[in-house]
């Protein structure tokens, strides 16, 4: 698992960033800045299972996507977790208690809680479709960008996408192993119930994959960022990592 790390070594909580389906760590990276100046400890970008240069998974689930994560930690490590919308739900597996993963906090970022039997379909065609190759590195970078959710977000030359592409024998396809789409529906409230850490559950006001009324069902505090839609993250890193101020 690859990570990207910073921050100052110490005994402060580890914040652990968890990127979203179809995305990297390296989405993260813009937040250094910020994590310089308001996070006074080390952080963590790695990549999920299947995802940048994480190796695959023999089957996805978000327990098995959590074990990969823990795998790379240190011993001593206590974790804050900020998690974006799949990174969410593996951030509250690894919060389990039968996980015995050090997690004293978790901040679940744009989860889809619920997912009807037509998405859930569509997933699975997904996942079972063939790598797709493309001559040039734009093509790519354009379905990378869609894939992640990033289309309008961010440019295909930017160096965020440059960690979702491969380049094989002058082809280039998406770093990501598409059955990882396969991973299915989260049980939200059997995660929650199986935590004993507070978890808080954000997402954008524009957010079209989550609304409050869902997120209030679970009966942890909810936070709402205005103006911001289901990649809040990349939209405005600042608003977002002020959810952490009280785990600083």
């Amino acid at each position: 698992m690859v990570e990207k790390t910073g921050g100052h070594a110490g005994r402060r909580p580890v914040l652990l960033l968890l990127h979203g389906m179809g995305a990297t760590g390296d989405v993260w990276l813009p937040w250094a800045p910020y994590l310089e100046q308001h996070w006074p400890g080390r952080w963590l970008a790695p990549d999920l299972a299947g995802h940048g240069w994480a190796p695959p998974l023999p089957s996805y689930s978000f327990v098995g996507f959590a074990q990969q994560v823990a795998q790379a930690l240190a011993p001593d490590d206590r974790l804050v977790v900020l998690g974006h919308s799949l990174g969410g739900v593996v951030g509250l597996a690894l919060a389990a208690r039968d996980a015995e993963t050090p997690v004293d906090a978790v901040v679940g970022l744009g989860i889809k809680a619920l997912w009807s039997p037509a998405e859930l379909t569509r997933a699975a065609e997904v996942a079972a479709r063939p790598v797709s190759w493309f001559a040039s590195r734009t093509e790519a970078a354009r379905r990378y960008l869609r894939v992640s959710g990033l289309a309008g977000l961010l440019s295909p030359d930017h160096p965020v996408v440059d960690a979702g592409l491969r380049q094989v024998d002058g082809r280039w396809r998406l770093a990501m192993d598409p059955t990882a789409f396969a991973v299915g529906e989260p049980d939200v409230a059997a995660l929650l119930a199986a935590t004993d850490v507070p978890v808080v559950l954000a997402r954008g006001e524009n957010d079209p994959m989550v609304t409050d009324e869902h997120l209030k069902e679970y009966g942890v505090p909810v936070a709402t960022l205005p103006g911001l839609g289901h990649n809040a993250h990349v939209e405005d890193p600042a608003a977002v990592l002020a959810l952490l101020d009280r785990y600083r």
